[in-house]
């Protein structure tokens, strides 16, 4: 199996996050690549598990030496992937998740282009205004510009490879999942399967000639 970079991105609200380490849950050919933040923890967040919190001085410094495959700032705080994280996966033999914005999604497919992108869309506006107000993380103005924000990042749902609605969490991993094993399948993927198939014809030969 090649190993391949899966992109999940959303509006804020829509669901990437939690899509993403459910998949992890049902699947151990997977793994999730923890992104890196300039944003304090919220309750409940574990350094390393959910972010590689970092000091501004300490993102930028890791930004000037080439480190981040993409970075982002939103919302007054920067976001990105570490280059090592995807490596790290990969070298496990297992598939990278990684949830992350719209702009930040651009920049990895500039550098990985063979990566499977899938943007996951809210059922309704009505929904997404309720899942942000409900985590009670931030007040009234925040939640407006994620909501403003929201409506940009929908534009860009053209970019991406697959586009699936989160209207039922359980059957988003299941469309997810199924997306992945489709890919992994497709014949510019498969290393290895031109010699499987020149292997076959010889047999085939053979058997004819008998």
């Amino acid at each position: 199996m090649t190993p391949l970079l899966l992109v999940l991105s959303s509006p804020s609200g829509g669901g990437k996050t939690t899509i993403a380490r459910r998949l992890l849950d049902a699947r151990a050919d997977v793994g999730y690549s923890v992104s890196a933040t300039t944003r304090a923890p919220r309750a409940g967040e574990v350094a390393g598990r959910d972010y590689h919190f970092l000091s501004r001085p300490e993102f930028e410094r890791r930004v000037g030496a080439g480190d981040f495959l993409e970075h982002a700032a939103y919302g007054g705080n920067l976001y990105g992937t570490l280059r090592s994280e995807i490596e790290r996966i990969f070298a496990a033999g297992r598939h990278a998740v990684l949830d992350i914005e719209v702009e930040g999604a651009r920049q990895v497919r500039r550098n990985l282009p063979d990566g499977v992108y899938v943007f996951v869309l809210p059922p309704s506006g009505a929904e997404l205004v309720r899942r942000l107000e409900g985590r009670n993380t931030e007040d009234a103005a925040a939640v407006r510009r994620r909501l403003e924000h929201a409506a940009q990042e929908l534009a860009a749902v053209g970019e991406y490879d697959y586009a699936i609605v989160n209207d039922d969490l359980a059957r988003a991993v299941i469309q997810v999942s199924a997306i992945l094993d489709a890919e992994t399948k497709r014949v510019a993927r498969q290393n290895g399967l031109s010699e499987l198939v020149a292997g076959l014809r010889r047999e085939i030969e053979r058997a004819k000639s008998r």
